[in-house]
């Protein structure tokens, strides 16, 4: 999969026929920042403006900015499936999350 990136935040990126351009936001954060272009290239320029201007004005009002993700994330197994992930990571010589983090990069790098 490619993904449009910059500083760390990234695109959700659509075709409108209607409007004859790509439309696009900032994925992962709960603020609502949009852009778009008629062009990959328009795209990727509205992109970058969008988040180095979003950036900047939660500068001047003095607020953090939401980040795209914390890199944790609760995740509920059966009890049997846990115990199998964690003999399977144990085997690789990792620990669960470090085995954890491997397979879902796999995953998603072959996505």
């Amino acid at each position: 999969m490619n993904t449009m990136t910059h500083k760390g935040f990234a695109a959700r990126v659509e075709y409108s026929e209607e409007d004859g351009c790509f439309i696009g936001h900032i994925a992962g954060i709960r603020d609502l920042i949009g852009f778009h272009g008629e062009s990959v290239t328009e795209l990727r320029a509205a992109f970058e403006d969008a988040v180095d201007d979003y950036l900047e004005t939660c500068k001047k009002a003095g607020r953090e900015p939401n980040h795209p993700y914390s890199g944790q994330f609760r995740l509920r197994l059966p009890p049997e499936l846990h115990a199998r992930a964690a003999m399977a990571a144990e085997t690789h010589g990792k620990s669960l999350n470090a085995w954890v983090s491997d397979v879902i990069e796999k995953s998603v790098s072959a996505a």
